[in-house]
């Protein structure tokens, strides 16, 4: 039986890769901070541990693994990483975490590791333009991320491609754009535009409002998570290393997002533009690169996922309201 390890098995795409290596019948560990926050982990082991303490690395790294995925990162939406507030936490964090991880795979001689990047490397000089931004591969350098997580994120690509020139580890990377789905953060400031947009259409009256940041013409582009695993596994298991965009080429701008999340919900509801952190103006994965090498790239329209995570966060909702009211119900029965 093969073996996994996945580092962030408590997050949001960590938990669902431990789902699908199951699916597989490989024998998976977890490892992270917390377990999974909306359904139990299915690990066959899961260490709590912070991957930031060498010995917990090498706790979690044990045994030969076949295949480890290091999602583990301090990290959030635009609320979290664009506000200056976070910057120091997430680069000694993720910076910590990805050092001790390399080191105790190298020392038990793992050899396949795959990294999770993010499109935040890229140069902002070439994300002005909101219908047209560059993010192809080679437009990495000269480097100017707009952003301490973007900066971290490029630092560690370069860490683990040098244990693979000086150890011969063998490194898989890809740089992730906007990842979304079901038992995804969808409240507290660390939530992605999809999670966000989903929650504040479900949470507002037929004919209200809702607060958007910017004008709402800033574009991004947004990926479910099956397809995310099955980018992230198909390079795990290719024979190249990458850097390669694994995310969606159909680009929208935030003000599109939030009315195909209204026409989900069958609302008709006003947009309140609104100050707040941004990010670059446009940003759209360049999928020529990952087609050439996998010949495979993500397909799913947008439209498919924004409905099952909209469903899932309503009922999420609609789960707490069912609560406060049998506490506030059974509060009155006492008195």
């Amino acid at each position: 039986m093969k073996q996994a390890l996945i580092c962030g098995g408590g997050g949001f795409i960590g938990s669902h890769m431990v789902k699908r290596l199951k699916e597989e019948n490989f024998w998976v560990r977890g490892v992270d901070l917390k377990y999974p926050e909306f359904s139990p982990t299915e690990a066959d082991d899961f260490i709590i541990g912070d991957l930031r303490d060498p010995h917990v690395c090498r706790e979690a790294v044990d045994r030969k693994f076949d295949e480890v995925y290091q999602f583990a990162a301090d990290m959030g939406g635009a609320g979290f990483v664009f506000t200056g507030e976070n910057d120091a936490n997430i680069m000694h964090n993720s910076g910590m975490i990805n050092m001790n991880m390399l080191e105790a795979c190298h020392k038990r001689n793992v050899k396949r590791i795959f990294y999770s990047s993010s499109a935040c490397m890229y140069p902002e000089y070439n994300q002005l333009d909101a219908d047209h931004p560059i993010c192809s591969e080679d437009s990495a350098y000269p480097a100017n991320p707009d952003s301490e997580y973007g900066w971290e994120k490029l630092f560690s690509e370069r860490l683990y491609l040098a244990f693979q020139k000086n150890f011969g580890m063998e490194v898989r990377i890809a740089r992730y754009h906007n990842i979304f789905g079901p038992e995804g953060t969808w409240e507290g400031g660390r939530e992605k535009a999809p999670a966000a947009l989903c929650r504040k259409v479900a949470m507002a009256e037929d004919g209200g409002e809702i607060e958007i940041w910017g004008d709402g013409k800033q574009t991004r582009s947004f990926l479910y998570i099956d397809e995310c695993l099955e980018g992230t596994i198909r390079l795990t298991r290719s024979e190249w290393t990458g850097p390669v965009n694994i995310g969606s080429d159909e680009m929208v701008s935030i003000s599109r997002l939030a009315e195909m999340t209204m026409r989900i919900a069958g609302k008709k509801l006003n947009l309140k533009h609104i100050p707040g952190p941004l990010g670059v103006r446009g940003r759209n994965s360049d999928n020529r690169l990952i087609y050439s090498k996998l010949n495979w790239k993500p397909s799913q329209p947008l439209r498919e996922g924004m409905k099952k995570t909209y469903t899932w966060i309503e009922g999420q909702i609609q789960a707490r309201e069912n609560e406060d009211e049998n506490r506030l119900g059974g509060a009155r029965h006492i008195a």
